[in-house]
């Protein structure tokens, strides 16, 4: 039987000719590099107007310093191409005792810089974010592939056959016990947002953020601020509940009270297994992932972060932006397609601990002033809102179906943007 899911059964009947993708956890055919695809053809601007355009952008690019690529070995020095796995760099050395191509770090002019130039210069004004679990391993939530620390390595607990069955739908119709354990611990609440999360909200504040496409299911974004318009959660969420076979909505709240109790909640309509809409492999993806058709022809500045690129359809939207469009990769090891060599033109990436990349990109932008008080503006607002809810329980449900103080920090958000926003304003102009 299939049980891939499509949001379609809870908002009603859709049209026919809504695209449906399921996630997947091994590679797909990937979609075509854009250099051969979409620069072939007028384009959704116009012929005229995208070549002024890339021609602009092109000759900021030549002005700046391309020297990141040239700290990769030549093509007389390349090492050998073993493939990268779950993410992370092979470890081991060539022939020649050069360290591995992932782990080659450019220059600090390559990346970072040359990016916050553009920036500042006012070039992008459309820029598309993907990230993934490791803007989150500084609130303290464990990523899935980092060996020996991610969640995927520490499973044995759970009996289950390989570490990806526990979000296996198929698996979970089976034994739903394994996901449910697991649940007590990934459920919002107990994590706060931390720095690199208010950097992508400040994006936005500064009027910069087309869309955040995010694999997390912590609601971090969320919690920070990031209006829905913005966010696309493609691995879906605990914000919400439903029938994990006929698909009727389920109370978030009374899901999570019964799950945090042990108790497996159970459908109303078709006594089912019940389970929060977090995508799980063989289900479909939220129908705003589609966006992305939209959203990435028109980014003219693509970030991508903490992420390891392994997980399909996800990991090819990458390759989606146009052929002269940045891309800046933050993140531990190099991944995707910024582990060949030489990177693209106009590719920069910038290896190491996230965080620290993050707060030295907002230095350059000459932001970290304005985050940090982004970030205690927006913790003092959700800290009131938490003990409003702890003191009127009945409050929550009424609030929204988001669990652990997430509607809180959304309306929460209303109030502080505008603020907020006046002050980027002026700082944007003056930077400018």
């Amino acid at each position: 039987m299939n049980r891939s899911r499509s949001s379609c059964h809870k908002k009603g009947p859709q049209p026919h000719a809504v695209p449906r993708i399921t996630r997947s956890s091994t590679p797909q055919v990937r979609q075509p590099d854009p250099v051969e695809s979409q620069d072939s053809g007028p384009g959704p601007y116009g012929k005229l107007r995208k070549k002024q355009a890339d021609s602009a952008l092109a000759q900021d690019l030549s002005k700046m310093s391309v020297s990141g690529q040239n700290v990769f070995p030549t093509s007389k020095e390349k090492t050998s191409n073993d493939p990268v796995q779950d993410g992370q760099s092979s470890g081991s050395r060539s022939p020649q005792g050069l360290p591995p191509t992932s782990a080659a770090k450019p220059s600090p002019r390559s990346g970072l810089a040359s990016v916050a130039r553009l920036v500042k210069l006012g070039r992008c004004k459309n820029v598309v974010v993907v990230a993934g679990a490791g803007i989150s391993t500084a609130s303290g939530i464990p990523d899935f592939r980092t060996p020996g620390t991610g969640l995927y390595a520490n499973l044995e607990k759970y009996n289950i056959p390989y570490p990806e069955a526990i979000f296996n739908i198929d698996y979970f119709s089976d034994d739903p016990q394994p996901f449910f354990s697991l649940a007590r611990a990934l459920y919002p609440g107990s994590h706060r947002p931390n720095f690199i999360h208010y950097f992508i909200r400040m994006l936005h504040h500064k009027g910069l953020l087309l869309r955040l496409y995010t694999q997390n299911i912590d609601g971090l974004e969320k919690l920070c601020g990031i209006p829905d318009d913005k966010l696309v959660e493609a691995h879906g969420s605990f914000a919400t509940a439903s029938c994990h076979l006929c698909y009727t909505p389920y109370p978030a709240v009374e899901a999570k009270h019964a799950i945090m109790k042990g108790n497996v909640p159970i459908c109303t309509f078709c006594a089912a297994t019940v389970k929060p809409d977090v995508v799980f492999f063989g289900e479909d993806l939220p129908q705003n992932y589609f966006l992305h058709t939209k959203d990435f022809p028109k980014a003219d500045l693509l970030i991508i972060m903490g992420t390891s690129l392994q997980i399909e359809p996800f990991a090819s939207l990458v390759n989606t932006v146009r052929s002269t469009v940045p891309r800046l990769l933050l993140n531990r090891h190099a991944v995707g397609p910024f582990v060949k060599v030489p990177l693209r033109r106009g590719d920069h990436l910038e290896l190491g601990d996230l965080e620290d990349t993050v707060r030295r990109f907002a230095e350059m932008l000459g932001w970290n002033d304005e985050i940090t008080e982004l970030m205690r503006s927006q913790e003092t607002l959700t800290s009131c809102e938490g003990r409003v809810m702890s003191e009127h329980p009945g409050q929550m449900e009424t609030s929204g179906p988001t669990p652990g103080g997430q509607g809180a920090a959304s309306s929460g958000s209303e109030e502080t943007d505008s603020e907020t926003d006046s002050k980027s304003s002026a700082s944007s102009n003056m930077s400018h």
